[in-house]
């Protein structure tokens, strides 16, 4: 990986999963089918790679495992495949996160991209009306936060590349995906042109809603610090990093929160 994450992970050769080095533990990793997504494509018929992606939830340094259970914190890694879904580039389905039963909260998650390139897409409502929409194209070592309660997918910016993420989620990650389903996708899509350039497109399921297309911000209100993986951050201060799993802590930053 061009970008250090900040502890031993690597992405296995010859097919979709991780591999972990000394001292890091890890699932072996599950693989997503193109049969498995195809509901929430815009295209339910399309070919593309298969398998579409693999995940694995609950990575990271053996030292820090107990304060990450402790503090119920998971970081979870994903790989996606190079190519396209029809005319789309590939992509996750779609969620929203199930209430933890902790909090009370919807939790918020926080991206990290490790190589190629992403946009998260987000929308404040998984109804037929969206609210607000945006797509927040990112490179590695850029990070995007979701608010507790948003709509989200992730998309490969650049179908020829493979994608690879961390991103830091509550342990009860429950995943939410009939009202995506239902609707074949999010209020946008992104689709690849003739010329290989990426164009959106509004999903028809859903009230017209325009979409805010940009870099990341630097989220300096998190306290997240520019240039240093999350992971070393975490490491340093765990409890700076607490309002993922307990979104109730930093609740005035998620009124009219801009992604």
């Amino acid at each position: 990986m061009p970008f250090d994450p900040g502890f031993s992970i690597a992405v296995t050769e010859g097919r979709l999963g991780f591999s972990y080095g000394p001292g890091t533990f890890g699932p072996q990793p599950e693989t997503r089918s193109l049969d498995a997504i195809r509901p929430s494509l815009r295209d339910p018929e399309c070919s593309g790679p298969d398998p579409v992606y693999a995940i694995a939830m609950d990575v990271g340094k053996v030292q820090d495992r107990p304060e990450l259970e402790r503090r119920m914190l998971l970081i979870g890694a994903v790989a996606y495949a190079a190519g396209q879904l029809g005319d789309e580039p590939v992509r996750s389905q779609g969620h929203v996160h199930a209430k933890s039963a902790h909090s009370g909260w919807s939790p918020p998650e926080l991206y990290e991209i490790w190589s190629g390139e992403a946009f998260i897409l987000m929308q404040e409502y998984a109804a037929d009306d969206p609210g607000r929409c945006f797509a927040i194209c990112a490179k590695p070592g850029d990070r995007v936060i979701v608010p507790p309660g948003w709509t989200h997918a992730s998309i490969s910016a650049s179908p020829k590349q493979q994608m690879t993420f961390g991103a830091i989620c509550d342990r009860e990650y429950g995943f939410l995906y009939e009202e995506v389903r239902r609707r074949h996708g999010l209020a946008w899509y992104a689709t690849v042109n003739a010329d290989g350039a990426l164009q959106w497109q509004p999903n028809r399921n859903y009230k017209y809603s325009p979409i805010e297309i940009r870099g990341p911000r630097d989220y300096s209100e998190f306290g997240l610090v520019p240039s240093v993986p999350i992971y070393s951050q975490m490491e340093r201060d765990f409890a700076c990093f607490q309002w993922v799993s307990k979104p109730g802590l930093v609740s005035d930053l998620w009124k009219n929160f801009v992604p």
